[in-house]
Parts: C-alpha cells; sequence; structure tokens
C-alpha cells in the first residue's frame, strides 16, 4: 500500500511517499480503506520535534481516517465490514490507504454527512464539546477563547453561548482569523501576535488557554477573583502555561489541565459520537478548507504552518 513514512524529525521534506505491506488488524481492531486522512498542527509539531512525543522512527504519521472496514480483528464484530467508519488510531499510522485502528475508537458516518465532514468535524468538535461540558457555563459569563478561529477554537466560539455564554473574545493571528472568529460569534476579537493583547481584556471567568507561554499568567490575572477558571489545552507557543501554585492561590482562581488518558477517554467515548450527531443533525457544521493528495502530505504540512488555514486539511489516497 502507499503511505507516508517519517523518517526523521525535521521539516515538511522529511515526510516521504513509500510502499509498505498492507497492516493486519490486531485483537480490537478494524482495519479501514481510508477515504480521507486528517493532518493537524499538532501533527506539524511532532514531525519538527518542536512538541515531544515518543516517535518509532521510521514512523506513519497520522491519527484520523475515515473509510471502509475491510478487515476486523479478534474480538470485533463481523458486521462492521462493509460500513463506513471515522475514528482515531490512537496515536499514529493514519497517513496510509489502509489504517488500522481500534473499534472503540471509531463511529458510524451519519447520514446526510460525506465522509469528509465527518472526519473533519468528529476529533476537533469533539474537543470543543468535551472543554465547554468541563467549562460548567452557568450562563452570563464572559469568555475567552484563544486561537478562535483554528478548528477546536472555532467550535468553542461558535457553541459557547449555546452553553451559557454571555460573551465570547476570541484571539487571532490575523485580520481574516479575526473576521471568521467575529463570524462565528465571537463580540470581539483580539490580536495575540500582538504581546500586549492581554492588557485589552476586561475581567473573565473562563479562559480556554491554547497558546500557553508567559502570557497565560497575564491571562490568569484576568480572570474574576475566586470563580474564575482557566482551562489549560494547548501549547501553541510550544511553552506550557507559566503559572505557579503561588499565582492560584493569589486569585483564588482554578486551573484545569485537559489532557491525559482519561480526558482522552471521555473525549473519545462521549463526545466524539456527540458531535457526529450534532453534524447529522445540522447543529454543528464541519468545514474543510483544502484536500490534497496523499502523496502530498509535506505540502499540507507546509500549509498549515503558514496559519492561513480556516478549516481542515485532508489527504485523500
Amino acid at each position: 500500500m502507499r503511505a507516508i513514512q517519517l523518517d526523521t524529525l525535521g521539516g515538511p521534506e522529511t515526510l516521504r511517499p513509500v510502499d509498505l505491506p498492507r497492516p493486519r488488524p490486531e485483537a480490537g481492531q478494524v482495519l479501514l480503506r481510508a477515504q480521507a486522512i486528517g493532518v493537524s498542527y499538532a501533527e506539524t509539531r511532532i514531525r519538527s520535534g518542536a512538541l515531544p512525543f515518543p516517535l518509532p522512527l521510521p514512523v506513519v504519521p497520522g491519527a484520523e481516517a475515515v473509510g471502509e472496514v475491510v478487515e476486523t480483528g479478534e474480538g470485533v464484530d463481523d458486521g462492521l465490514l462493509g460500513t463506513v467508519r471515522v475514528g482515531v488510531t490512537g496515536g499514529l499510522g493514519a497517513y496510509a490507504e489502509y489504517v488500522a485502528m481500534p473499534a472503540a475508537l471509531t463511529c458510524p458516518v451519519p447520514e446526510d454527512v460525506t465522509p469528509l465532514e465527518a472526519l473533519a468535524g468528529a476529533a476537533p468538535g469533539a474537543i470543543a464539546l468535551a472543554l465547554l461540558h468541563r467549562a460548567r457555563l452557568g450562563g452570563g459569563e464572559t469568555v475567552l477563547v484563544e486561537a478562535g478561529a483554528g478548528t477546536i477554537g472555532g467550535y468553542l466560539v461558535a457553541h459557547a453561548k449555546e452553553f451559557g455564554a454571555a460573551r465570547v473574545i476570541a484571539t487571532a493571528g490575523s485580520p481574516a482569523k479575526r473576521q471568521r472568529a467575529l463570524d462565528l460569534g465571537a463580540d470581539q476579537a483580539l490580536d495575540h501576535g500582538d504581546p500586549t493583547w492581554p492588557d485589552a481584556l476586561p475581567d473573565v471567568d473562563v479562559a480556554f488557554e491554547s497558546i500557553g507561554g508567559a502570557s497565560a499568567r497575564r491571562v490568569l490575572e484576568r480572570l474574576v477573583p475566586g470563580a474564575g477558571r482557566m482551562l489549560f489545552y494547548g501549547m501553541l507557543s510550544g511553552e506550557p502555561a507559566a503559572v505557579t501554585a503561588a499565582d492560584l492561590m493569589e486569585r483564588g482562581v482554578t486551573v484545569v489541565g485537559c489532557g491525559g488518558p482519561g480526558w482522552a477517554g471521555q473525549v473519545f467515548g462521549t463526545h466524539y459520537p456527540e458531535m457526529l450527531a450534532r453534524l447529522g443533525s445540522g447543529r454543528s457544521r464541519a468545514v474543510v478548507h483544502e484536500t490534497l493528495p496523499l502523496a502530498e502530505a509535506a505540502q499540507a504540512h507546509r500549509l498549515l504552518e503558514s496559519h492561513a488555514v480556516t478549516g481542515r486539511v485532508l489527504l485523500v489516497p
């Protein structure tokens, strides 16, 4: 089968097309004949070495795919054969014509949703829904969404008021992305490329923190004392949030780390099917920025690294 292999950490050119044996599904897995493969910004950071991640090089990257089930592993219902499902591998192996993944991490593609739409919306939408549920908005809050035009941030902006937010402030790094955040429902959009952007914040009840680094501490200083909460789920800056226990004690606020196996189980066990149901009912909408042939995975990474993307980038075998 055709696949994309990463031999060494580095630039996009380190992703190269290769011929590899078709994988066999292990116990509990299904094998998909991929119709589309998701590419994420986090994968560009892993490829470059900027985001620490254990990689058994050489390796086939990628974590998301949609396709027809053509083989099942031990313990998996053969009734899944021939169905179209979307899911995640749990880490690696998706940049290929055939993708093995745990059956428990796949869901059927709903009627009236194309496979590409299901793939584009399911994972980032599920993460956004998990964050919104975890924030426990009670109604009337001011919410900050960093990277509010991104794949996850866009869903946070689009659905925050549905969950109870009264005002949504987004950040984005370009005029086009700030306008997109406003179009999605943000009341204000700030330029997070400007190092002084936190100075423009009013008091914030909930901050969805995905930038990390020094700006996170300045955002924390804008959290409502005694009740504010920050949900930390990303490090776009490449650095963890520069927030100490003393900072939390001083203001009496809460920082929630949204990661790890328990968090992933909640996202993909509960909110992944929830997001697919929303796509099927029209309550949420998937946005595909561009589709590229599988062999152009390096170009997909360059596109994401340009920071000009306002929807999902997908590879098609």
